[in-house]
């Protein structure tokens, strides 16, 4: 054998002729090459080597032997033998791998992340996850949240399938780990899991024999979002610590992300309850006299502000209508407006004397240690025969207007004070009939100060509210708030306005059948 002066150096080398036979191996080479000999093929060491006859100078080539990486760099000699040197790079090789699957890990996250994010429904949340972890942790997955005590929220998916999402009952301490996940405990090991115990509900229709199983907590904000279970295959090589690691990140993306729409959908479960409550409600006719009213917020991204109106049943054919305007716009607002529908709401009892409604009110708005302050009119409603006997009172507000049947339109004369600023409330009471098909308007100033017009910024005004008014003479009261509220409206345009109210109490046309002496026409103040 040619002495190439390499037989003691610590680099792997195999020496080759052009048929690829081995000719020499230096001691280096026998470590890694026991079986080497002069006379094998070098191809028997190892299918990826082979001389590179006629292209002496062939670049490396790379692969495995037991569990060690090399890459062997052929250097040719001018008598057509080639030296193969082996150079290790398992440590590079294990870290490149280590970069793939951190790169695929974070990818499946940024997914995760993103998918989740394009919905802040819960049950939709739930079926994403399992569809995802079905995907690119395990052959299927499972998503449990908390439930009550006979059944829980599921979503499961197998992969390649659609998630679906469903109640089950079931005893979560069927599953090893599962019950303490729910309630947030740290997971167990996934070679604590029996796969065999697995209840049949776990397994999905058709999956086979259950190899392995992992069981995580989905983390929330604060409380637990529920549990992410994974499962594979017998066939399949078992969860390994690298997976469940990671398994565990993904449920901590998947648990906010279900955590959050979870928040979001019981606060608007509570926004809508609470919603209904402040919002102004639906009116009718009420003993033969027509309610009707329109409420338009200040935002109108919000439903809600700061004016309202109420129509109550009194008893003795009577009804008291409710109009104001709480101090502001938007939720704080509407939070006041709530507090005073609900105090006059208490005082419905004392609807036959409207001082002194006003004055309790005034009291429990001083005793709040609130700044904001309200103006309303109230005004009790009775039929008789077929007119309407009004008893009108102001606290601090815009006196009502009335539109007679023959387009005339005056104020109500009524007048009093600001309701929560004061110590002492003063308020007049102003009578008015209305004879058929006549209405009296309660408004809120967002009617008469909304800035508009053909040029912008010139207000609606009072003036331009009587008009349109007098136009609606013999209109129901429904078509009358409407016609106003539309008129206004076209004036705004897209420009800014406050809150609008708008409550219309008609006498309809036609005989009442409880009708009795026509009073006649007319107003008076008390």
């Amino acid at each position: 054998m040619t002495d190439f002066g390499w037989s003691r150096v610590p680099c792997p080398a195999v020496l080759v002729d052009e048929t690829g036979v081995v000719r020499a191996v230096n001691e280096a080479g026998r470590l890694v090459f026991p079986d080497a000999r002069p006379g094998s093929a070098l191809t028997d060491l190892a299918d990826w080597l082979a001389p590179a006859p006629g292209e002496p100078h062939a670049g490396p080539v790379g692969g495995v032997l037991g569990d060690r990486s090399f890459e062997a760099h052929p250097v040719a000699h001018d008598d057509g033998t080639t030296t193969w040197w082996l150079v290790e790079d398992t440590d590079a090789r294990h870290a490149r791998e280590a970069l793939r699957v951190e790169r695929e890990r974070t990818a499946v996250l940024g997914e995760v992340s993103s998918a989740l994010l394009t919905s802040l429904n819960p049950e939709r949340c739930m079926k994403i996850t399992a569809e995802l972890a079905a995907t690119h942790l395990a052959d299927a997955a499972w998503v449990i949240a908390p439930g009550g005590r006979r059944d829980h929220p599921v979503a499961w998916c197998v992969r390649g399938g659609d998630a679906v999402h469903e109640r089950m009952p079931f005893d979560p301490v069927d599953v090893a780990g599962l019950a303490e996940a729910l309630r947030g405990f740290p997971p167990a090991p996934s070679r604590w899991i029996e796969p065999s115990a697995a209840p049949a509900w776990l397994v999905p229709e058709g999956f086979g024999e259950v190899g392995s199983i992992v069981v995580t907590p989905l983390p929330g904000h604060g409380v637990p979002a529920g549990a992410l279970v994974l499962l594979r295959r017998v066939e399949q090589r078992t969860f390994t610590e690298g997976e469940e690691s990671f398994a565990r990140l993904f449920a901590a993306r998947a648990g906010v992300a279900m955590s959050a729409a979870g928040m979001f959908a019981q606060q608007l479960s509570i926004t809508e309850t609470l919603m209904r409550e402040l919002l102004p409600p639906t009116l009718r006719s009420v003993d033969g006299i027509e309610f009707a009213g329109r409420y338009r917020p200040a935002l109108d991204t919000e439903r809600v502000g700061g004016d309202f109106y109420d129509v109550h049943q009194v008893g003795d054919g009577e009804s008291l209508a409710v109009l104001g305007d709480v101090c502001g716009k938007g939720l704080a607002a509407a939070v006041m407006t709530g507090k005073v529908r609900t105090t006059l709401r208490a005082l419905l009892p004392l609807a036959g004397d409207h001082r002194r409604m006003l004055t309790l009110l005034n009291g429990a708005l001083l005793s709040a240690h609130d700044t904001r302050f309200v103006t309303l009119v109230l005004a009790s409603a009775t039929r008789v025969g077929s007119d309407v006997r009004l008893r009108v009172t102001s606290g601090g507000h815009l006196p009502p207007l009335v539109v007679r049947a023959n387009g005339e339109v005056h104020e109500v004369p009524t007048r009093g004070t600001l309701i929560g600023v004061l110590p002492e409330v003063d308020a007049v009471t102003a009578e008015v009939v209305l004879a058929p098909g006549e209405t009296c308007l309660l408004y809120t100033d967002g009617i008469t100060e909304a800035v508009g017009g053909p040029v912008g910024g010139e207000m609606f005004g009072e003036e331009r509210l009587h008009r349109v008014l007098a136009a609606c003479a013999g209109m129901p009261a429904d078509a009358v708030v409407e016609h106003v509220h539309m008129v206004a409206s076209q004036w705004i345009g897209g420009g800014g306005h406050d809150d609008i109210a708008l409550l219309a109490i008609t006498a309809p046309r036609g005989r009442h059948l409880s009708a009795v002496a026509d009073p006649g026409p007319g107003e008076r103040t008390s």
